[in-house]
């Protein structure tokens, strides 16, 4: 089972996490890296370098950020594969954010589960999904 683990959050432009956060989440890195469960994982620039585009009424639209509700924003993620929910919550547990810290008073992060290809049962558009993903995967070789 693969899921993202995401920090919500928003930080200022130019404004980088200090050495000791970083160091910490190097060690935190390397635990998930030798317990072979981290597939992928990083931070996200602020906000306000980003962009959303909204779909409505059959137009797009395009809003520069910087977006207001930080709580509903991610800052980083990370892709695990494990091999329960109750697992994924265990490594979020041991994310290392203290109160008081660069991520304030409070810190949060959401856990997701990915769909897998199985989960959508058979069909022309899945097993095209299926084709993707080898090709993917030769183009990364």
């Amino acid at each position: 089972m693969r899921f993202m683990l995401m920090v919500k959050g928003d930080s200022e432009p130019g404004v980088m996490p200090s050495e000791e956060l970083l160091a910490a989440m190097g060690k935190y890195n390397e635990e998930l890296m030798k317990a072979g469960v981290l597939l992928d994982g990083s931070g996200l620039h602020p906000s306000a370098e980003g962009a959303r585009v909204r779909f409505a009424g059959g137009k797009r639209t395009v809003i520069d950020g910087p977006f207001t509700e930080t709580k509903e924003l991610v800052a980083g993620y990370w892709l695990i594969q494990v091999k329960s929910k109750d697992e994924a919550i265990e490594w979020a547990k041991r994310v290392p954010f203290e109160a008081g810290g660069e991520y304030g008073e409070e810190a949060e992060i959401e856990i997701r589960q990915l769909f897998e290809l199985e989960d959508f049962g058979e069909g022309p558009a899945i097993d095209r999904m299926r084709e993707l993903e080898k090709d993917l995967a030769k183009s990364k070789e």
